[in-house]
């Protein structure tokens, strides 16, 4: 998501003020061997990754005791995964999400849901999302909890509209009315992380049997819109470039060669197109009694369009 919004930004022009911000964005150096080279390709996919990490967790924010500090909830997992791939020669943008229970072989490690990948650090699931789902790696770019929420606010709130009563218990989403509402960021983290997502219909609470998949498409679509909300707020005012650049740097971490004044350069054509959403087909499954996700009829036609094998699928 923060590669999408920083590119966004840059089509108001990157301010020589948002220079030292974006230099001083964190890099993790861990991943960069991991990484495949990017010389002489004509796509670069993005692996994007939602940390849950409380490290940066604001005691002032309004959800603290709902998600947190690093102290209650340690270490990090891998909340949110996914693929961003652009096409240079037709300056396609296309984002892929990868359910966290997707069971898959974790190299040195052997079978396993793939966000525990992300247990081992970056390095470990760029080479599970490599190796066991077929799709290279260019670059990374991760941001936390409290990242997501001040990028959120840094533009305003993202609206997104609800066809009934909606609410999820676990991570305190509430929307006692239908209609559309201006998402903040403690709201929006609410709606994104959303696993028991429920619905009030016809006098019954009913939750989407979805799960990880119902969320992960509500999460292409909310970052369509925040990504379209960016776009509109930069094309309005042109220093909103800078807020919406240096309000989560602090919480995101990228790879050591991801040059993001460049990464502007190279995205702003693509961002007018819009950008296409697609899912993994999967299916799900018992395994040692743990239930998971394993790839089903179709999930190879995706896979070759994002490790450059194939042309694009239908959107899903």
């Amino acid at each position: 998501m923060i590669v999408v919004l920083m590119a966004a930004a840059g089509l108001g022009g990157i301010l020589i003020a948002s220079r030292s911000t974006i230099e001083s964005v964190h890099r993790i150096e861990s991943v960069d061997a991991a990484l495949t080279s990017a010389v002489q390709q004509s796509t670069d996919n993005y692996l994007l990754v939602g940390s849950d990490s409380r490290a940066n967790s604001d005691p002032n924010s309004p959800d603290y005791g709902g998600i947190g500090n690093a102290s209650q909830v340690t270490g990090n997992r891998s909340d949110t995964i996914m693929v961003l791939r652009h096409d240079a020669t037709t300056g396609a943008l296309s984002l892929l999400s990868i359910p966290r229970d997707l069971w898959v072989d974790i190299p040195g490690k052997g079978k396993s849901r793939i966000n525990s990948a992300f247990n081992d650090g970056p390095a470990a699931l760029v080479k599970t999302v490599q190796e066991s789902v077929g799709i290279p790696i260019q670059h990374y770019v991760e941001v936390d909890f409290s990242g997501f929420k001040q990028l959120v606010d840094s533009i305003g709130g993202v609206q997104i509209c609800f066809e009934v009563p909606t609410r999820d218990l676990n991570t305190g989403l509430d929307i006692t009315e239908p209609g559309c509402y201006q998402l903040d960021g403690v709201r929006a983290l609410q709606y994104a992380r959303s696993r028991h997502y429920e619905e009030l219909r016809n006098g019954k609470w009913r939750e989407d049997g979805t799960a990880d998949i119902g969320r992960t498409k509500r999460q292409r679509e909310f970052i369509s819109t925040a990504l379209n909300t960016a776009l509109a707020k930069v094309k309005a005012d042109p220093f909103k470039a800078g807020s919406i650049i240096s309000s989560s740097a602090s919480a995101v971490g990228i790879d050591s060669g991801l040059d993001l004044v460049g990464t502007v350069n190279a995205l702003r054509p693509a961002l007018e197109g819009g950008l296409k959403s697609y899912a993994l087909p999967v299916v799900g499954k018992t395994i040692d009694g743990k239930a998971v996700l394993l790839l089903g009829k179709g999930a190879d036609v995706v896979i070759a369009y994002f490790n450059g094998a194939g042309p694009p699928p239908a959107e899903g």
